[in-house]
């Protein structure tokens, strides 16, 4: 991949993938999920599906492979949906690209106290100090995490933030899919 960093850790560099990915989608799209595979064991035991998805032979013994999953669906709030998945042994983490609107930690404290979750999103998308911000959020069954967050006014692969604590919650929630 041409804008992620050789010496990332595998995981990021499945992040910093997905978000080049979901770059190269445009803005205003609606969440993505995917499973993450370890890639050698992919070679190994799905070589058809591996040659499908464009893996090569090369070396890469702790690479992960992004597969993306079906669509999400938009009928139940995100958080009902990821309650609902159980992934099979072979996948060794998940992610999930999503855009939302954020507001700075000093618009914060104006928020009325008395909003519902509808009300508090048309107060935040109205706001004049709002961001329009993609989210990559990955988790590995083994509790690694890491995320990738891209500004829409700062659209460039040189522009993405990385860190494993930059979306705890969603993090939380991509976790508890591997919960037993």
């Amino acid at each position: 991949m041409s804008n992620t960093p050789m010496a990332a850790s595998p995981l990021t560099r499945a992040v910093l993938e997905i978000d080049e990915y979901a770059s190269g989608l445009g803005w205003d799209q609606p969440a993505r999920l995917f499973a993450l595979v370890d890639t050698a064991q992919l070679r190994a035991q799905e070589p058809a599906l591996a040659a499908q998805l464009g893996l090569g032979d090369e070396p890469d013994a702790a690479g992960l492979t992004p597969i993306e999953q079906d669509e999400i669906p938009t009928d139940k709030p995100l958080d009902e949906f990821l309650g609902t998945i159980a992934w099979p042994e072979a996948v060794v983490g998940c992610a999930l690209t999503v855009e939302r609107l954020m507001l700075p930690p000093s618009a914060e404290a104006q928020v009325p106290d008395d909003l519902d979750e509808a009300a508090l999103a048309k107060w935040v998308a109205r706001h004049p100090e709002r961001q329009e911000v993609r989210m990559t959020v990955a988790v590995l069954r083994d509790g690694a995490r890491e995320s990738a967050l891209r500004l829409r006014e700062k659209d460039s692969p040189t522009e993405v933030l990385t860190g494993s604590e930059l979306v705890p919650g969603l993090a939380e929630a991509l976790a508890a899919t591997f919960a037993d």
